[in-house]
């Protein structure tokens, strides 16, 4: 049996990684492509991705059991990867995962093979989303669209811009994996 391939799917707050993501899951299951749930400490109705929500203590928990392949904290909150993932791959499932930049280089060390993935989008979308969803304030925002160049695009990186229609973007995604 193939083992299947990581994708570590990251990018700036705003660009709509959650998005692509949802439209992945609802239509890549035809390519074999799983979405892996990150493990997070914020409320299940906060709005946003569809993830499994934990409280501090029961993260932490986790996180001393070694449950998890992967974790990180960003915005006050503490996300993780379960090492189901690895179960996965072992099985021939290629499997996406919504990441972090700042936590890239440890996905790197836990997944040498992995490969990444950055959405982005132009920073007026960015800007736009970001305001919609009401989370942010106006400084915040400012930060966020300040720090989006912050970061390089690693070598070998997919790059998907997701300024206009969500399904191109999203196919894009599956016509990468599937190349």
């Amino acid at each position: 049996m193939n083992t299947g391939h990581l994708y570590y799917v990251m990018g700036p707050s705003g660009a709509g990684k959650d998005s692509v993501l949802a439209w992945v899951r609802e239509h890549g299951a035809a390519y074999g492509v799983v979405c892996a749930h990150r493990y997070i400490t914020r409320p299940a109705h906060a709005g946003g991705e569809n993830h499994v929500a934990l409280s501090d203590a029961e993260f932490q928990s986790r996180e001393q059991r070694g449950l998890f392949a992967l974790t990180w904290q960003a915005h006050g909150l503490r996300y993780g990867i379960g090492n189901e993932v690895a179960h996965w791959l072992a099985r021939g499932a290629d499997v996406l995962v919504n990441g972090s930049r700042g936590a890239f280089a440890l996905a790197c060390e836990r997944f040498p093979a992995l490969r990444p993935v950055l959405i982005t989008a132009s920073p007026e979308a960015i800007a736009q989303r970001l305001a919609a969803r009401g989370r942010e304030s106006d400084e915040d925002i400012a930060a966020r669209i300040a720090r989006v160049n912050a970061y390089p695009v690693p070598p070998g990186s997919v790059v998907i811009r997701n300024d206009g229609n969500l399904a191109d973007a999203g196919a894009s995604l599956l016509q990468a994996i599937r190349s």
